[in-house]
């Protein structure tokens, strides 16, 4: 009788090489996300920033220029949130409101050694809502 190892001579090494494969998945993941998740994380947190700046810009009593301290607010959340130095800051009165908008596009490194970046577009025009626009 022939023994069933040399019959199926094919087979053998798959395992290891399915283990490799699937670890290296799971580290081209894990370097996505460890480079993509932060430049979300900032950009969520400077629409927060812009929300807050333009309602309290609102709120501002007396003479203070409620643009040029929305300005402040923003271009200081800016560089807290890492924010690129070629971002575009955008403040203009609209009636009763503030409108803010800011852009700039950041390159994130997907896959390592930089085969693979990615351009995160960020875009966000923030206008007022809420109790203060009400007459």
């Amino acid at each position: 009788m022939e023994k069933l190892v040399n019959r199926r001579s094919q087979e053998r090494g798959s395992a290891g090489a399915k283990l490799m494969l699937v670890l290296m998945v799971m580290v081209l993941a894990a370097h996505a996300g460890y480079n993509y998740i932060p430049v979300a994380y900032n950009a969520q947190s400077l629409r927060g920033d812009m929300d807050t700046a333009i309602l309290q810009g609102m709120a501002l009593p007396g003479k203070i220029s409620p643009v040029d301290n929305v300005k402040e607010r923003i271009a200081k959340a800016l560089i807290v949130n890492n924010a690129p130095q070629g971002a575009t800051l955008d403040v203009k009165q609209a009636g009763n409101g503030l409108i803010a908008r800011v852009t700039y596009t950041k390159p994130v490194n997907i896959l390592p050694f930089g085969m693979y970046k990615y351009n995160y577009v960020f875009d966000y025009t923030s206008t007022p809502t809420g109790f203060l626009l009400k007459q």
